[in-house]
C-alpha cells in the first residue's frame, strides 16, 4: 500500500503544476495581461482538487501507519546517482515524523488553496499562481519524505524555487521582484551549509540515506567531525528557517500573495529547518554542543524578532516577525533535544499562524475592497488605517482573537500547551542533562539553558503585548478606515471565512495532540508515543536524569499563564484608546520600526561592495577586455552564441520551472507504471 501511495502522493500537486501552468501559458484569457473575467474553470477545479486529493491519500497513508510500523518503510523508485561507491537512489521514507508533516503540508495547504480561490479571483495571473502553489507543495513533499539527504535536497532547492516565484509573483513591481531575489540569495548561503554538511557525511560513513548514515554516527558520539556536520546542518536550517543572522529575506517575503505567507511562512518551507533537526536527531544528540548553539540561537532570534514586532505597523510584518520568534521557540526545543516539544510547536504554529495570516488576508482584501471603492490609495495593511473591523467582520474577528490567545499562551488553547512544554524541557534540561554537562564559548551548558529559558519567558511577555495590540488596532475601538469607506466593509466570500474557521477550530482542540500529564482531561502525551519510534531514543540521550516533579511543573506553568496574562494588560493599557490621529502619511523611523537598521547595515558591508567588486572585475575587466581581445571573427562568434544563448535561455523562470516539473512528472511516472 505505501509502495503504491507514496509516488502518487507527489504526483498529484506535480499534476495540477502542470495543467495550470499549461493554462497559464498557452490561454491568453488567464495571462497576466488578459482580463480578469476569463479565469479558466479546469483552474479552480484542478489547483485546490489535487491538493485535497493528496490530503485524502495522505489519511490513507496515516491510517496505515496508524495500525503499525515498527521500522521505517522506504520506497526506491530507482537509481538515481550511481558513480563508483557512491549510489543514490530515487527513494522516499514514510514513517512516523514525515507522515506527521505530510499530514500538515496537505491539510493545512488545502485550506489555504480554497481560501485562495476568493482572495485572487481577480487577479490577472490567477492560473499561473495555482501552478505555482501545487509546485510548492510537490517540493515540500520531496522535502518531507525523502530517504536520503540528496533527494531531502532535491525538495529543499525546489521550495526555495517555488517560493521565489511566489514571494516575487507581482514582478512588475520592483520591490517585490527584490523580495523574491533577497529570499533565493539570502537561503543559498544556507544551502552551503547543508551541503557541506552532507559531503562530511558521505566521507565519513560512506552513506548518504537517513537509516545507514545515523546508524554509523550514532556510534560516533562526542566526535569532531559528528560536531561538525551538526552545526554545518544548522547553517543549512539557520537558511531556511530565518534564524539570526540569516533571517533578513523573511520579513520582506511578505511581498507575495497573503495565502502564499500562510503556506510558506507558518506552516511548510519556513518549518524545513526544524524538520531537519528532529529528523538528524541522532546527529545532534551525538553533539551536545551543537544541540546548544541550537538553541542559543533561537532563543536569541526568539527576542529579537519580537522586540522588533512590538514596532510594526503592517499587519503583515507583525505576523512575519511573529513568525521569526516563534521559529526561535522551535529551535529552542529541538535545540534542547526536546525533539517532541519543538515539533508539536511546529505543528500547532501551522494552526494559529496560518489562520492569523489568512485572517489578515481577508482583512487586506476588504479594506483593498473599500478603498478601490472610494477610489482611495491609503495602505489596506497599515493598522493606523484599520480599526473597528469586529463590527464589519465578526467570523474573522472571532478567529483572530482565538488565534491571537494561542499565540500568547493561554490555556487552554493549543499555542499555550506546545510553548509552555517547550520551557518546562529546557529548564527540566538545565541539571543532569548532556546539555548542562557541556559548553558553549566557555560558558557551561546549565547557565545557558537557564538564561534560554529566561529569554523564553521574555519573548513570551513580548509576544502577547505585540498580538494583543495587533488585534486591538485592527478589530476594536474606532473605525480609522474613513467615513466613506465604512459602507463598503464586510466579511470575506465563504470560500475565504470557511478554512479560516477550520483553523480556528484546529487552534482550539491542537493542544490535545499532547497534553501533559499534569493535565489529565484527556489521553496524555500523544504525539510524544508516535514520534518516539524516530526522535524518543535521541531525546533520552541529551535529557539524561533532569526531571521536573509536579510541583516545579506547575510553578512553571503558572509563570508562563502569568506571563501571557500581563502581556496583554499591558498591551490593553497602551492601546485602548483610540488613536490621536491615522498618521498614515508620517513614517515611522523608530529603531524598532526600521528593524534596527539591520537591512541597511547589510546593504553597506555586503550588498553595495560586491555590486563593486562585479562590476570592476566583470564589467571592466571580464568582458570588456574579452571584446578588445577578439577579432571580427570572434566578435562574429560571439554574436552567434549570444543570439542561441537568449533563444534557448531567455530568462523565463515560470517556464523553466514548468520544463523541469514536465519531466520529472514523465519520469516518476515512467518508473512508477513500469
Amino acid at each position: 500500500m505505501i509502495a503504491s501511495l507514496l509516488p502518487i502522493l507527489i504526483l498529484l500537486p506535480l499534476l495540477g503544476f502542470v495543467v495550470n501552468g499549461t493554462i497559464a501559458l498557452t490561454r491568453r484569457g488567464v495571462g497576466d495581461d488578459a482580463p480578469t473575467t476569463a479565469r479558466h474553470p479546469l483552474v479552480t477545479l484542478v489547483g485546490p482538487g489535487v491538493i485535497l486529493a493528496a490530503f485524502a491519500v495522505a489519511a490513507a497513508l496515516f491510517m496505515r501507519v496508524r495500525v503499525g510500523l515498527p521500522a521505517p518503510s522506504v520506497v526506491s523508485l530507482g537509481q538515481w546517482m550511481p558513480t563508483g561507491n557512491l549510489v543514490v537512489d530515487w527513494s522516499f521514507q514514510l514513517d512516523q515524523l514525515s507522515m506527521l508533516m505530510v499530514l500538515v503540508i496537505t491539510g493545512v495547504g488545502s485550506l489555504i488553496h480554497l481560501f485562495s480561490i476568493g482572495y485572487m479571483r481577480d487577479d490577472a495571473g490567477y492560473a499561473r499562481y495555482f501552478a505555482y502553489l501545487n509546485l510548492f507543495v510537490a517540493f515540500m513533499l520531496v522535502l518531507v519524505l525523502g530517504g536520503s539527504y540528496p533527494v531531502m535536497f532535491v525538495g529543499w532547492e525546489g521550495v526555495g524555487l517555488a517560493s521565489y516565484l511566489l514571494i516575487g509573483f507581482w514582478f512588475t513591481e520592483k520591490a517585490n521582484a527584490d523580495a523574491g531575489k533577497k529570499a533565493f540569495v539570502v537561503n543559498r548561503v544556507g544551502d552551503f551549509g547543508f551541503l557541506v554538511a552532507m559531503f562530511l557525511i558521505w566521507t565519513t560513513t560512506q552513506k548518504l540515506d537517513f537509516v545507514g548514515a545515523h546508524a554509523v554516527l550514532a556510534t560516533m558520539p562526542g566526535t569532531p567531525v559528528v560536531l561538525a556536520i551538526a552545526l554545518f546542518l544548522f547553517v543549512g536550517c539557520a537558511g531556511k528557517s530565518a534564524q539570526l543572522p540569516l533571517y533578513i529575506w523573511l520579513p520582506d517575503a511578505m511581498a507575495g500573495p497573503t495565502p502564499v505567507s500562510a503556506l510558506i511562512h507558518a506552516a511548510t518551507m519556513v518549518t524545513a529547518g526544524v524538520y531537519l533537526v528532529a529528523r538528524a536527531a541522532p546527529v545532534f544528540a551525538g553533539a551536545p554542543e551543537a544541540s546548544l548553539v541550537v538553541t542559543a540561537i533561537g532563543a536569541i532570534t526568539a527576542l529579537f524578532a519580537a522586540t522588533i514586532a512590538v514596532r510594526q505597523w503592517d499587519i503583515k510584518k507583525v505576523l512575519a516577525y511573529s513568525t521569526v520568534s516563534q521559529l526561535g521557540y522551535m529551535f529552542i526545543g529541538v535545540g534542547a533535544g526536546a525533539y517532541t516539544a519543538g515539533v508539536f510547536h511546529l505543528v500547532t504554529h501551522a494552526f494559529f499562524k496560518a489562520l492569523l495570516f489568512l485572517g489578515a488576508g481577508s482583512v487586506i482584501h476588504a479594506m483593498h475592497h473599500a478603498y478601490h471603492h472610494t477610489h482611495r490609495h491609503d495602505d489596506p495593511q497599515d493598522l493606523r488605517n484599520m480599526g473597528g473591523l469586529a463590527k464589519f467582520m465578526p467570523a474573522t474577528a472571532i478567529a483572530m482573537t482565538l488565534a491571537t490567545l494561542a499565540i500568547a499562551g493561554i490555556p487552554p488553547l493549543a499555542g499555550f500547551f506546545s510553548k509552555d512544554e517547550i520551557l518546562s524541557s529546557v529548564f527540566s534540561r538545565a541539571h543532569g542533562s548532556p546539555l548542562a554537562s557541556a559548553s558553549l564559548l566557555g560558558i557551561p551548558g546549565s547557565t545557558v539553558l537557564y538564561a534560554v529559558y529566561g529569554i523564553g519567558i521574555v519573548t513570551a511577555l513580548l509576544t502577547a503585548i505585540y498580538m494583543t495590540r495587533m488585534l486591538l488596532l485592527a478589530f476594536y475601538g474606532e473605525n480609522r478606515t474613513g467615513e466613506n469607506e465604512r459602507a463598503a466593509l464586510h466579511e470575506a466570500p465563504t470560500i475565504m471565512t470557511a478554512p479560516v474557521l477550520v483553523l480556528a477550530l484546529l487552534t482550539i482542540a491542537g493542544g490535545w495532540l499532547n497534553l501533559p500529564t499534569l493535565i489529565p482531561i484527556g489521553p496524555t502525551g500523544l504525539l510524544e508515543h508516535w514520534l518516539a519510534p524516530v526522535t524518543g531514543a535521541s531525546a533520552k540521550m541529551l535529557a539524561g536524569t533532569g526531571h521536573l516533579d509536579h510541583a516545579t511543573e506547575t510553578v512553571l506553568v503558572a509563570v508562563a499563564t502569568g506571563v501571557a496574562v500581563l502581556g496583554m494588560v499591558i498591551a490593553f493599557v497602551l492601546f485602548r484608546k483610540p488613536m490621536a490621529d491615522k498618521a498614515h502619511s508620517a513614517e515611522d523611523t523608530s529603531l524598532l520600526a526600521r528593524a534596527y537598521g539591520v537591512d541597511a547595515l547589510v546593504d553597506a558591508l555586503v550588498v553595495r561592495p560586491v555590486q563593486a567588486l562585479a562590476s570592476v572585475v566583470l564589467d571592466r575587466g571580464v568582458e570588456q577586455g574579452v571584446d578588445r581581445g577578439f577579432s571580427v571573427g570572434g566578435s562574429l562568434l560571439t554574436r552567434t552564441a549570444a543570439f542561441m544563448g537568449t533563444r534557448l535561455q531567455d530568462g523565463d523562470v515560470g517556464k523553466y520551472a514548468w520544463l523541469l516539473a514536465a519531466g520529472a512528472l514523465a519520469v516518476i511516472a515512467a518508473i512508477t507504471l513500469s
